[in-house]
């Protein structure tokens, strides 16, 4: 890929694109009511969240929040456009999460609670299965918890 790829904070401006990657991935990869969870999420839970593009095009979107004083990172809302999956965008997003969490010194543990459609994502990145809950976030959409190892 040699296109432009950015990394950048997310900006209120971005809300409705990334409301429409979320509608491209629904029901793949999420519930029907999780588009609603989301918007919430982007207007009143977001703590650090991030948009990555291509070309000036947005095709991706991913967070941390924290629990515990920030001694817990929690990886949150991951979402790729269908056409960019496969194509390590979701890889160099977690990664720049996963460093910006490593450079706080607070932090003891990240974790991330996903879906049985996206955990072998994470498990090739070195997140360790903890937990699974069926039907946790929507019938048919378990819950994956799972804790990456700080070195």
């Amino acid at each position: 890929m040699n296109e432009a790829i950015i990394i950048r904070p997310y900006q209120t401006s971005d809300q409705s694109t990334l409301l429409d990657l979320i509608d491209l991935n629904i029901p793949n990869y999420f519930a029907f009511s999780e588009k609603e969870d989301f918007e919430n999420y982007l207007e009143h839970e977001r703590e650090l969240y991030f948009v990555i593009s291509l070309d000036d095009k947005i095709v991706g979107c991913g967070g941390i929040n924290f629990q515990d004083k920030k001694t817990i990172g929690i990886i949150s809302w991951d979402i790729i456009h269908p056409d960019y999956q496969g194509k390590s965008l979701g890889t160099k997003l977690l990664q720049h999460r996963i460093a910006v969490l490593k450079s706080m010194s607070t932090l003891k543990r990240i974790i991330v609670r996903t879906s049985q459609l996206t955990y072998p994502f994470y498990e090739k990145h070195g997140f360790e299965l903890k937990e699974k809950i069926v039907d946790y976030w929507a019938k048919g959409f378990d819950l994956y918890y799972m804790e990456f190892a700080i070195d």
